[in-house]
C-alpha cells in the first residue's frame, strides 16, 4: 500500500454506451461496478475519492469523498483527474476508471517503481495504452488546467506533452478490459461464474 498516494475513481462520464445508465452504478453481481474498482484500488493506496458528476448522493453512500468536475461541459477523464488532483491531500494521485474492474493488483506499485523522474506514468498492456490508469503529481494542476482551458480534451496528448512514462504490464491484456455495454457486463459475470453462461 502506498499511503502517500490518493486513488481517484473516475465515474464522471456520460455512459452513452450503457443506455444512459450511470456506468459506475450499474449492478454487477452483488455490487455496483464502481465498488469492484474500489475493492481493487483500496489496498493499493492511502485513501480514495470518487470523481462523479451525476448521482453523487449514491456515490457518497460509500462513505468516500465525491468530487465533481470543475468545468460543466463533461470534459472527459482529464477533468475528473484534475478534480482529484485539486482535492487530494497527497502529492501523488492515481486514477482508475470505474469500468475496469480487473486492473492489476500491483498497478500502483508498478507505476510508482517505473515512473523514473517523470511527474506522471500510465499503464500499457504491451499492445494498447490505458492512460486513464495513471499516476500523476499534483504539481501538474496548472499544466492540466491550461490544457483544458484551451479546449483540449485528449488524454494521451496531455501525457505526451508532460513527458509521462509508459509502464508496460506484459501478458495482462484481460486485466485492462473495460465494461462499456450491458453485454460486456454480462460476459464479465459469466467469466467470473456469477451467472450461467
Amino acid at each position: 500500500m502506498h499511503i502517500e498516494i490518493t486513488g481517484v475513481i473516475l465515474a464522471g462520464g456520460r455512459s452513452t454506451r450503457m443506455k444512459g445508465k450511470d456506468k459506475g452504478l450499474v449492478q454487477l453481481g452483488d455490487k455496483a461496478l464502481y465498488q469492484h474498482v474500489l475493492a481493487r484500488l483500496t489496498p493499493q493506496v492511502g485513501n480514495v475519492i470518487i470523481s462523479a458528476n451525476r448521482n453523487q448522493r449514491h456515490y457518497r453512500e460509500s462513505g468516500l469523498p465525491v468530487v465533481g468536475d470543475l468545468t460543466a461541459d463533461f470534459s472527459g477523464p482529464l477533468a475528473g483527474i484534475l478534480a482529484g488532483l485539486h482535492y487530494a491531500s497527497t502529492e501523488w494521485v492515481v486514477s482508475a476508471p470505474c469500468d475496469v474492474p480487473d486492473f492489476p493488483h500491483d498497478l500502483v506499485e508498478q507505476l510508482w517503481l517505473h515512473k523514473g523522474t517523470a511527474l506522471a506514468a500510465y499503464a500499457s498492456d504491451g499492445k494498447h495504452i490505458h492512460p486513464t490508469l495513471a499516476l500523476l503529481h499534483t504539481s501538474l494542476i496548472d499544466n492540466l488546467t491550461d490544457y483544458l482551458n484551451r479546449g483540449e480534451r485528449k488524454l494521451m496528448l496531455f501525457m505526451e506533452a508532460i513527458g509521462a512514462q509508459q509502464v508496460v504490464f506484459n501478458n495482462q491484456q484481460q486485466a485492462f478490459c473495460n465494461l462499456n455495454t450491458p453485454e460486456d457486463c454480462q460476459q464479465w459475470l459469466q467469466k467470473k461464474g456469477m451467472v450461467d453462461g
